[in-house]
C-alpha cells in the first residue's frame, strides 16, 4: 500500500528560490488598480501588509507579482500539483486556488519565511542533506507541505507521509528521498526540542 501511495504521491521541487530553473507562464503580468479596489490586511512571514486587489485575485499572484515572494511556484493553477503550497494559519494550503479575500486577517508563511538567524529550517536542511530533489521546482511546495505535516503529526509513518504528500507532484521521481527527508526532519526536530525542553511541532499553534 505504501509503495503504491508513493508512486502516486507526485510533486517535488527546490526551496532555495530557484526561479531560473524552469520557465513558467505568468499568471498575472499586469494589473489595473481602481479606487474601488478594497484593501486586505494580511500578515505574511511575520510582517503585516495592506494589499489592494480584487477579492478573487489568487494568493499566489499576490505573493509572486506584488510582494516578489517567488519561492512559491506556479505549476498547474488548479491546486492539484502542490508547487504553490504555503501555510495559512499553520495549515498547508494551495495558494494558486486561494483567493485574496479568503486570507484577509490571517497569517501566511511562505518558503522565504521558514529560515531565520542565518540557518535553514530543519525541514529545509533535511531535504538538502537527503538530496531530496533534482530539478528543484517542486521543492518549495514539498517543504511547506512537510512543515504543515510535522506540526500536526510530529512522528509520521511512511504511510502517513505518502497520504499527506500524495497530491504533491515530483516530475523527477525523487519520492524515496523525499520520504527519507521527511523522516529525517521529524527525528531532528524531536531531538532538538527534547533537548530544549519545548513542545514539538505538533503542539504549536
Amino acid at each position: 500500500m505504501v509503495a503504491n501511495s508513493l508512486l502516486r504521491f507526485a510533486s517535488f521541487t527546490p526551496f532555495l528560490r530557484v526561479d531560473a530553473v524552469v520557465s513558467v507562464p505568468s499568471v498575472a503580468t499586469s494589473r489595473v488598480y481602481t479606487a474601488a479596489m478594497p484593501a486586505y490586511t494580511i500578515r505574511i512571514n511575520g510582517k503585516t501588509h495592506e494589499i489592494a486587489g480584487g477579492p478573487d485575485d489568487s494568493l499566489l499572484s499576490v505573493l509572486r507579482y506584488e510582494l516578489d515572494l517567488t519561492g512559491s511556484k506556479f505549476g498547474c493553477g488548479e491546486g492539484a500539483c502542490g508547487a504553490c503550497t504555503v501555510l495559512i494559519d499553520n495549515q498547508a494550503a494551495r495558494s494558486c486556488v486561494t483567493r485574496l479575500a479568503a486570507v484577509a486577517g490571517k497569517s501566511v508563511t511562505t518558503i522565504e519565511g521558514l529560515s531565520g538567524a542565518g540557518r535553514l529550517h530543519p525541514v529545509q536542511q533535511a531535504f538538502l542533506d537527503a538530496e531530496a530533489f533534482q530539478c528543484g521546482y517542486c521543492t518549495p511546495g514539498m517543504v511547506m507541505a512537510t512543515v504543515g505535516l510535522l506540526r500536526t503529526n510530529p512522528a509520521p509513518s511512511e504511510a502517513d507521509i505518502a497520504r499527506v504528500m500524495d497530491r504533491n507532484v515530483c516530475r523527477c521521481g525523487t519520492y524515496p528521498r523525499i520520504v527519507r527527508a521527511v523522516k529525517m526532519a521529524a527525528e531532528r526536530i524531536k531531538k532538538t526540542e527534547s533537548l530544549a525542553g519545548v513542545p514539538g511541532e505538533g503542539g504549536r499553534r
